[in-house]
């Protein structure tokens, strides 16, 4: 897991943050730089459930919170990635919100 060394307030309201990671959490990014979303675990508080259907369970779906439902198209197409560390996975969804089909 991350954790920011350092932080620099612009004039233009932009914050510069220096950011330490593992190696195996920085080669998740793939090279990527640009569009990167940072959080926190400590910012985490709305909990859920999986709920698991079909012949012996094999289907899981992460439900989602009523109190996230607000605004989300369900027919939206949606991203999906997992990221691993030592001790927990997480798996980020992205909704477009202005997508249409």
């Amino acid at each position: 897991m991350g954790k920011i060394l350092n932080s620099k307030s612009l004039p233009n309201g932009k914050i510069i943050f220096e950011i330490m990671l593992d190696y195996e959490e920085a080669l998740q990014l793939k090279g990527h730089v640009t569009n990167i979303h940072v959080f926190s675990e400590n910012t985490l508080d709305i909990s859920t459930n999986m709920s698991m259907r079909g012949r012996k369970e094999a289907t899981k779906y992460f439900l989602i919170p009523k109190e996230l439902r607000k605004g989300i198209k369900f027919k939206s197409p949606v991203k999906c990635q997992q990221i691993e560390t030592p001790s927990k996975i997480m798996f980020v969804y992205i909704i477009d919100k202005f997508a249409e089909l």
